[in-house]
């Protein structure tokens, strides 16, 4: 009896593991889809297999042409400020007051700052006192010389005499022009303490406020000329050899979504020894939303290459793979394509998988 219980209970042991074993793996060829019916890869009865191309519409067959297109290289810019002003005082002097901020626009003599000018002002009004005494003196020595002149023709002076009245006459003469000068002088540098715009424009910057005290030469204000701007690009040497000033080039702007027509004002005809390149400077025309320092792209040509396209309508996808319907020799042949860029004229660049006379059509009603 014990041996009878020692027998089941090994016979257990080894049962149940191998019948969980095996439950296991029909679950997973279950899972699997072992038990299901197959069927091949192949196209079903309706495939273009079975289609002969009368079953097609023939008018709606597209053959493929070859066709030749301008080949651009973007080259990286920038907009650029053709007329460009750095404000800078000419004297030290305190800055009384600042009439404009960045963004204002300006024309060509507005007022832009003022320095501080009462020590100027004094100075003018000096000189100009200084040359009236000084316009009497010769006034009187001018008359004096004239009377020594008649007196010495009645020989009732001596010559010593009018030689020294000529002298006086001479030397006061001398004098006034040199208060003139100074008077000139001073009035200019008067002038240096109104700081005015020198061309129309739009501010750009402002580095000083009321009560600092500007240095001769430290820049204050800078401001451009928003009529004025073109797009300056570093172009490489083999490229920037086949382009002319005057030839007319497309530009991008990206930030602004627009495509301008520029034409090349200027080739700087010396290399950058670094980069290799060229400065190539175009002009374009005014537009309200371009600012200097954005970014901009040239288009240059770059030659050209042959492309194939077709009708996106012909176009069939499986997945992320893309697919033709061809006529060969009367037989529906599907092939697949690797495609470019879709064009504004509902036409699609392939890139690979057709020759130029392929007759692309559009099959009915097939499945796959």
């Amino acid at each position: 009896m014990t041996q009878t219980k020692k027998q089941t209970s090994t016979i257990q042991k080894v049962f149940i593991p191998v019948l969980a074993l095996a439950t296991l793996l029909l679950m997973v060829a279950w899972l699997a889809g072992s038990f299901d019916d197959k069927v091949s890869p192949a196209l079903n009865e309706n495939s273009t297999n079975n289609l002969s191309i009368s079953a097609l519409d023939k008018n709606n067959a597209y053959k493929v042409v070859a066709s030749t297109t301008a080949i651009f290289e973007p080259v990286a810019a920038s907009v650029e400020a053709k007329q460009t002003t750095i404000i800078s005082a000419r004297i030290l002097a305190r800055i009384e007051s600042i009439k404009v901020r960045a963004g204002d626009k300006v024309n060509k003599g507005d007022l832009l700052i003022q320095l501080e000018q009462n020590d100027l002002t004094s100075q003018v009004l000096q000189a100009k006192q200084n040359i009236k005494s000084l316009h009497v003196r010769v006034t009187e020595a001018k008359k004096n010389l004239e009377r020594s002149i008649e007196l010495v023709k009645k020989q009732l002076i001596s010559a010593f005499n009018l030689d020294k009245n000529r002298a006086d006459y001479q030397s006061l003469t001398a004098e006034l022009i040199a208060a003139e000068q100074v008077l000139s002088q001073t009035e200019t540098t008067l002038s240096y303490a109104t700081l005015t715009a020198p061309i129309n424009g739009l501010i750009v910057d402002r580095f000083a406020e009321p009560g600092d005290t500007a240095q001769a030469g430290a820049k204050l204000l800078s401001l451009y000329n928003p009529q004025s701007l073109r797009v300056e690009a570093q172009v490489r040497e083999q490229l920037a050899l086949t382009l002319t000033q005057g030839q007319t080039i497309e530009i991008e702007l990206p930030s602004i979504n627009k495509t301008l027509q520029g034409e090349i004002e200027e080739i700087v005809p010396a290399a950058n020894a670094g980069s290799r390149s060229f400065l190539i400077k175009v002009r374009i025309n005014t537009h309200k939303n371009l600012l200097p320092g954005m970014y901009a792209r040239l288009l240059i040509p770059a030659g050209e290459q042959i492309k194939l396209n077709i009708p996106v309508d012909k176009v069939a996808h499986v997945g992320q793979l893309d697919f033709v319907w061809l006529n060969v020799n009367g037989e529906v042949q599907r092939r697949f394509v690797r495609l470019g860029k879709i064009q504004k004229n509902a036409m699609v660049t392939v890139i690979s998988g057709l020759i130029v006379g392929d007759e692309v059509i559009t099959p009915y009603k097939v499945t796959l």
